[in-house]
């Protein structure tokens, strides 16, 4: 019986332990779902695994799965590129997944020169933008489509020509005499060419290092700021995949706002009733046979074309275990609504990496362009100066040659037909063939865990070809026979550039993280450049390609013939050290020694350190759930500039014509003492940062101030006549530039019932100071140099208005020989016991006028909705002077008569004493034209959209069927409208600079020398529209 019940209680416990699965069993649910994109889109391949078990799958071609696991388990879903997200199933068995970009993790690594950093251990000031981003604004090149897009950056338009480069200034200005431009460099090797070489569809990121502490470690070469430019590159385990990215745009000129004939006519007979209300002896301005009040011609719609804007790129990409390929090729033309004008680039890319066995990897990298600016030789000046009066129609229908402005001024008659007509016959050329290459080597140490050798090589080359020419009496406007004219310049430069370096990177006991930098470098550049000129060819044809036939004469000139040489070596060590990722702190050393300086001077060494505080994980921030990261970092650090000129210490020799006998010979003569002294400018700087991140990254930032001290300005020291040199350059200036800048970007609406929002904002301070000149003087009037003003700055005479009648007394007193209508303009001198000045006017009453903005920055907003999106990008500035040729001295003196046509402004009459602009005929060129330039000065205030982008992704499901893996079409729009801006309200013109004053429409010599960037009138801005489609298979 015993052993019966044994039987039965055995049997019985069997039985329920085959229950147990069961019961088990029917805890498990059976969970559907389907995992998409923020965009809508199925996501193949995402990962579901059942929390803390191996249960799991991989979601379908559509991106739906099926998975058995208990009712109350947490599934983690997750795929590269996205959040994981972990979600309680709490006994749903029905889902729909939508994964979020995770922008942290594309981020998370940046370029911090020769090598990468975990973006949360960076201490220096550092800011990225992936290539995306770049090409979010579409351009052929980088610098505009940086603009605004980086607090502390601005970009500046040296020329308002297609094709033409931006003046770069990463915080500020601190050289008076070299170059403040930064450095590029282009996939770790520092770049020898223009940036307008580099195609921005090449580019996979961009990383700027702002402060000493992360510009150290390029020595003397990084004191103005560094570019560092990664290009694109296969990635690991990618199949081969072909893209093609392309737009089609046109380009329609914003008209300069001319008098037209009715308003041209009056301002002439305005002028004519001032001068004899006035008794002026001058005699009015009066039509020349070619006018007529009865005619109204639009000079600018005869010269201006509808313009083309077009981009084409293709591009392959494959990547393996053991390497990766990327070739691409692209053509970008861009055209000018002057039809001479346009700039067109052609350019070849690649880049190879492969592994040699386990601890061996090689690669290369290679960009190639060709370019072609053509037609800088059209002076709009004239265009615009053309009396709206002329008929430029003979009475057969025929154009004229030339019409007559006024009793003296001709003007040649352009029309866009005869400037195709004339394309053969009337060329400016720049062609420009650059070959940009890099090769590495790396070797692994197997018994080093983290120590690796890398040599990399840099080869450049740049070659440039200029040519001009001018047919038989094309541009004479009346001597159809005029001799023909041309010019030919070529230029070539070479770089190579030799980095060894070593790095060891480790971390031990899962905490402390080193990595050890240290680099031998050499470089040299070579420059040559040569140019001929010649008159009078028998035929056009030969054009700027055989100057030898000309039969005029064929000038050599001494200042357009040169060569130069110089190198760089340099020892760099730097070491990055953290802990837990909550303390972090990098000390870098670098010395280099430049050709350029003499014996004694040639070495100069770079300390840099900074420190960072991931403060957000200490212990006491635990209850701080709604914030992610807070860091603190604090930077110091030396950079130079090697300033001085190639040669500049052995004194310079200058040519110089003589009599010899009954002729005149081309002797040399001293024009540059020697300075052996001459020495390195260097800055010092102090970075303070800090960057934030909270609720669940929705709001992220940065906010940085920064104080750099420069010494040693290379300035001319003047020398007293009998030493037969004017000045001799020495290291003896000093200035300051200080600043702060704030960065802000957040997730508005996150995936809010389909709808997404995102929007970024940038502004920033910077405020320059000019601490020391000679120790002669406090000022340089003639440069404009002011010590304890900013650089930039203009010395003139200040308009505060216009002379009224009832103003008689005190104008009589400042301005004897004046007359109501005319300009007022500040006074600076002393008030007798009545209140009453006590002098007129003179050059003491110029004002020192601040040029640059108090602050400025830009801002971007993307709303995206069901696979459509809505991109705005923009920029703005407030205050700073804006300097527009187009009102400057020329159009100063024209108001004053009318002699030729006139930009539209309101004038003072009589009748209208309420104006801004003097009376026509008021003052004569004869009287008092010292006040010319003080009406280009405008409020440089503005808010400006850049671009506007509607986009359409094509779904994913509807592409498949194709094998087609992306398509996605837009529109744009670029430079829609301008808000809050005083010169834009007056004239419809954007306020943006978009020359240097060297170009040739500068208001006076003075205004040119100072390089001051202005909003010139040689080339009209531009509104584009643009179509585009991105593609990929």
């Amino acid at each position: 019986m015993k052993s019966t019940n044994h039987y039965f209680k055995s049997l019985g416990l069997l039985f329920l332990l085959c229950l147990i699965p069961l019961w088990a069993f029917s805890q498990n649910v059976t969970v559907k779902g389907i995992v998409k994109d923020a965009l809508g889109e199925s996501v193949i391949g995402a990962s579901v695994v059942e929390k803390g078990t191996t249960n799991g799958i991989i979601s379908d071609i559509d991106g739906n799965f099926t998975l058995n696991v208990p009712k109350n388990a947490t599934l983690v879903i997750s795929f590269v590129g996205y959040q994981t997200q972990e979600i309680p199933l709490n006994g749903q068995t029905s889902l729909t997944v939508i994964l979020k970009d995770d922008t942290k993790l594309l981020d998370e690594v940046v370029v911090i020169g020769y090598g990468t950093q975990r973006k949360e251990a960076v201490t220096g000031s550092v800011a990225s933008m992936r290539g995306d981003d770049l090409r979010a604004v579409q351009t052929g090149n980088i610098t505009n489509a940086l603009q605004n897009r980086v607090a502390g950056v601005e970009m500046t338009q040296t020329s308002s020509k297609p094709g033409a480069g931006m003046q770069i200034r990463i915080r500020g200005t601190r050289s008076l005499s070299a170059s403040n431009d930064p450095l590029i460099v282009l996939d770790g090797i520092p770049f020898a060419g223009s940036i307008n070489d580099i195609d921005p569809n090449s580019i996979k990121s961009l990383d700027i290092l702002k402060d000493a502490s992360a510009t150290a470690i390029y020595g003397s070469r990084g004191a103005n700021g560094v570019i560092l430019i990664t290009t694109v590159r296969g990635n690991k385990g990618q199949k081969p995949q072909v893209t093609y990215s392309g737009y089609y745009g046109v380009k329609n000129a914003i008209e300069f706002p001319m008098m037209n004939g009715p308003e041209f006519a009056q301002l002439r007979a305005d002028a004519a009733r001032t001068i004899a209300d006035l008794g002026k002896s001058t005699a009015p301005v009066t039509n020349s046979s070619d006018e007529s009040d009865d005619v109204n011609t639009n000079w600018q719609d005869m010269m201006y074309r509808t313009g083309v804007i077009t981009n084409h790129d293709v591009s392959v990409t494959k990547g393996s275990d053991d390497g990766n390929y990327a070739f691409g090729a692209s053509y970008y033309l861009d055209q000018s609504p002057i039809p001479t004008q346009q700039y067109s680039r052609i350019s070849l890319r690649a880049s190879v990496d492969q592994n040699i066995g386990k601890y061996v990897k090689v690669g290369l990298s290679s960009n190639n362009s060709y370019s072609l600016s053509e037609g800088s030789q059209i002076n709009t000046g004239d265009v615009l100066s053309s009396s709206p009066l002329a008929n430029p129609y003979n009475e057969d229908g025929s154009l004229k040659r030339a019409v007559q402005s006024g009793p003296t001024d001709i003007y040649k008659v352009w029309t866009k037909d005869l400037l195709k007509e004339a394309s053969d016959k009337w060329m400016s050329d720049n062609k420009s063939l650059a070959s940009y290459n890099s090769l590495y080597g790396e070797i692994s140490a197997p018994w080093v865990q983290g120590l690796k050798y890398r040599f990399n090589l840099g080869l450049n080359v740049r070659t440039t070809t200029g040519g001009g020419f001018t047919g038989i009496g094309v541009t004479s406007p009346s001597d159809p026979n005029a001799p023909s004219s041309a010019s030919i310049s070529n230029s070539l430069t070479t770089n190579w550039a030799v980095e060894n370096l070593v790095t060891y990177d480790r971390t031990f006991a899962e905490k402390h993280n080193i990595n050890v930098v240290a680099l031998y470098s050499a470089e040299q550049t070579r420059y040559n450049r040569s140019g001929v000129s010649a008159r009078d060819f028998p035929a056009d044809h030969f054009q700027y390609y055989d100057l030898s036939k000309a039969e005029g004469e064929i000038t050599i000139s001494p200042n357009n013939q040169g060569y130069s040489e110089t190198g760089l070596m340099s020892w760099m060590g730097r070491v990055m050290y953290s802990y837990d990722d909550k303390y972090m702190a990098s000390a870098t050393f670098r010395a280099d020694a430049s050709s350029r300086l003499a014996p004694g001077h040639k070495w100069h060494t770079y300390p840099a350190v900074s420190v960072g505080w991931n403060m957000h994980k200490e212990g006491f921030m635990e209850s701080l759930t709604w914030l992610d990261q807070l860091k603190l970092r604090v930077g110091y650090g030396e950079t130079s500039n090697q300033a001085v000129d190639p040669y500049k210490t052995l004194g310079l020799l200058g040519t110089r014509l003589y009599n010899f006998g009954d002729l005149y010979q081309t002797g040399y003569v001293l024009s540059e003492l020697p300075n052996a002294n001459l020495g390195w400018e260097y800055t010092t700087t102090w970075n303070y940062g800090v960057n934030f991140s909270m609720f669940n990254n929705r709001l992220s930032g940065t906010i940085e101030y920064y104080s750099q001290h420069t010494k040693d300005i290379l300035l001319k020291v003047n020398l007293p006549s009998t030493s037969g040199v004017g000045s001799y350059m020495a290291n003896i200036g000093e200035t300051q530039n200080r600043g702060f800048e704030i960065s802000l970007n957040g997730v508005i609406l996150d995936n809010l019932n389909g709808w997404t929002w995102e929007a970024g904002i940038n502004f920033y301070h910077n405020k320059n100071k000019l601490l020391k000149l000679t120790s002669q003087a406090d000022r340089d009037e003639g440069n404009w140099w002011f010590v304890g003003k900013p650089i930039n700055v203009i010395y003139d005479y200040e308009k505060i208005g216009i002379w009224q009648e009832s103003e008689e007394e005190i104008r009589k007193i400042l301005e004897p020989e004046g007359n109501a209508g005319m300009i007022k303009v500040k006074y600076n001198g002393k008030y007798d016991e009545n209140g009453k000045p006590v002098r007129q006017i003179g050059t003491d009453d110029r004002q020192v006028i601040e040029v640059d903005p108090k602050f400025q920055g830009g801002f971007n907003t993307r709303v995206a909705y069901k696979g459509f999106d809505l991109t705005v990008v923009g920029g703005f500035q407030c205050g700073g002077t804006l300097i527009s040729t187009l009102y400057g001295g020329t159009s100063y003196l024209n108001l004053l008569s009318g002699r030729h046509g006139n930009v539209k402004v309101d004038y003072w009459t009589p009748e209208n004493t309420g104006a801004k602009y003097p009376r026509p005929g008021g003052v004569t060129a004869n009287d008092n034209a010292k006040y010319a330039n003080s009406m280009a000065m405008f409020s440089g205030s503005y808010m400006k959209i850049r671009t506007i982008t509607l986009g359409y992704d094509v779904p994913k499901s509807f592409l498949n069927q194709f094998g087609v893996k992306g398509l996605r079409l837009y529109a744009t729009v670029q430079n829609p409208f301008v808000l809050f801006s005083p010169y834009n309200n007056e004239t419809g013109l954007d306020p943006e600079p978009n020359s240097l004053a060297t170009e040739n429409q500068a208001i006076t010599t003075q205004y040119a020398n100072s390089g001051l960037a202005i909003v010139g009138y040689n080339t009209p801005a531009t509104r584009n529209f643009l179509f585009g489609l991105n593609l990929s298979f």
